[in-house]
């Protein structure tokens, strides 16, 4: 397993159909050192504290193997890394190959209760759910 990026993002307003929402899936990479605490990353926020953020929700993983996936549904739009919210990006930790809670996995224990969101609130983007390229997403009621 290699960790290719710490992204982090503060909650921010933006229009989306026309309603004003606040969201926190905007990440960008980092080049310092960032400390993972219990509610979350620092540098790091999230819109809804009911199912993001938090103890056993601390924090997003990601792997780059699936950005391929991404880039043949999406040609025209760019792809950087943090793109899908995600605070860490891997290689070599697919959702498939991992025991959760393993505390191998960039030192920390990881938990199966994070909820991916769109951008309207709802719980788990159904185009991610349908290509199972998503870590801690599907089977989560």
């Amino acid at each position: 397993m290699k960790l290719i990026s710490v992204n982090v993002g503060l909650p921010r307003e933006v229009i989306w159909k026309g309603k004003t929402v606040t969201t926190g899936i905007f990440k960008e990479p980092v080049s310092d050192r960032v400390m993972v605490r219990s509610l979350n990353l620092d540098g790091d926020g999230q819109a809804d504290l009911t199912v993001h953020g938090g103890a056993d929700k601390a924090v997003y993983i990601y792997p780059f193997e699936h950005y391929d996936y991404w880039r043949g549904e999406l040609p025209d739009t760019e792809l950087p890394l943090g793109i899908f919210g995600e605070n860490f990006t891997t290689t070599g930790l697919k959702e498939d190959e991992v025991n959760i809670g393993v505390h191998e996995v960039c030192a920390i224990a990881l938990s199966l209760s994070y909820r991916h969101c769109n951008i309207n609130g709802d719980t788990a983007s159904p185009t991610l759910l349908q290509t199972g390229n998503s870590l801690w997403t599907s089977g989560y009621g």
